[in-house]
């Protein structure tokens, strides 16, 4: 028989701010009686990643709530998308609307860049799993390939390990080292979709958490992956961060002293939230 996924939750990137505040989101909601933890499929993009293993990992959420709230300890690195960055992100997307040519373009980038070594960066991700295997249930984890532009999802039949998939897929180019597996290197999955929703095609109910969720040049917008689910007969409930969430998350996504904020707020919003989940995943 089959094994026919229902129930998706598709979580999306948006730095350290962004684990925080789903993972607020999350607990609020598992407050007010809807457990997303209970998905049957997880697809991870980014920060995303590290929440869909919070999520796989059987951790209680009020406990990885209460960790997100607290400050961050030293092993978190301040890091700034600044505007030079982003220029090159624009340059690397000009004049092509080949969105695997933009990602080559994007990863060449992210090859050239001078950033702290590969080593150091899995450290931090390391820091921030609760476990280092794979963990029971469909857990989707989405990278680019740094020279090809190709898009890649690892699961735990891909023979990647958990620690080097989340690691791909938390590589923002330009600001982390690209990550080594199998002898390719790979950036963040957030350079094809900022959740990647379409991961979730053939589920009838679609609950996205997602701190970002514009596109940008050939990066398709979470809202037009949606609508294709919906096309589809899906039915899809979308959380992004409301005025005062983005207010707690403040302009800079890397930025770790933001990180217990971002999480009460997402904690509060799930109030305003819970009645679109539940149409959905109840």
């Amino acid at each position: 028989m089959q094994d026919v996924a229902e129930k998706a939750l598709v979580l999306g990137g948006g730095g350290i701010t962004g684990i925080a505040w789903e993972i607020g989101i999350l607990a609020g909601l598992a407050e007010r009686g809807i457990d997303l933890t209970d998905a049957d499929l997880v697809v991870g993009t980014s920060a995303g990643s590290v929440v869909g293993v919070d999520v796989r990992s059987g951790a209680p959420l009020p406990d990885l709530y209460a960790t997100q709230a607290q400050p961050t300890g030293a092993g978190e690195i301040y890091a700034r998308m600044r505007l030079p960055l982003m220029a090159r992100y624009v340059t690397a997307m000009a004049f092509t609307k080949k969105p695997q040519v933009a990602r080559a373009r994007i990863g060449a980038m992210a090859l050239r860049a001078r950033t702290e070594p590969e080593e150091e960066r899995r450290k931090v991700i390391e820091s921030r799993l609760p476990v280092l295997d794979w963990p029971p249930g469909k857990l989707q984890i989405t990278a680019v390939d740094a020279a090809t532009g190709q898009f890649a999802v690892f699961d735990a039949a891909s023979g990647v390990s958990l620690l080097d998939a989340v690691s791909a897929s938390c590589a923002v180019p330009g600001i982390w080292p690209p990550v080594t597996i199998n002898g390719r290197r790979y950036i963040d999955g957030g350079m094809r979709s900022a959740a990647n929703v379409d991961l979730a095609a053939g589920c009838k109910q679609v609950v996205v958490i997602a701190p970002l969720t514009q596109g940008f040049g050939v990066v398709e917008s979470v809202g037009r992956q949606v609508a294709r689910l919906v096309e589809q007969g899906a039915r899809v409930a979308v959380v992004k961060p409301d005025k005062a969430a983005l207010q707690a998350i403040g302009n800079n996504v890397l930025d770790p002293a933001h990180r217990p904020g971002a999480a009460r707020a997402g904690y509060a919003q799930a109030r305003a939230e819970t009645d679109a989940v539940k149409a959905v995943w109840l």
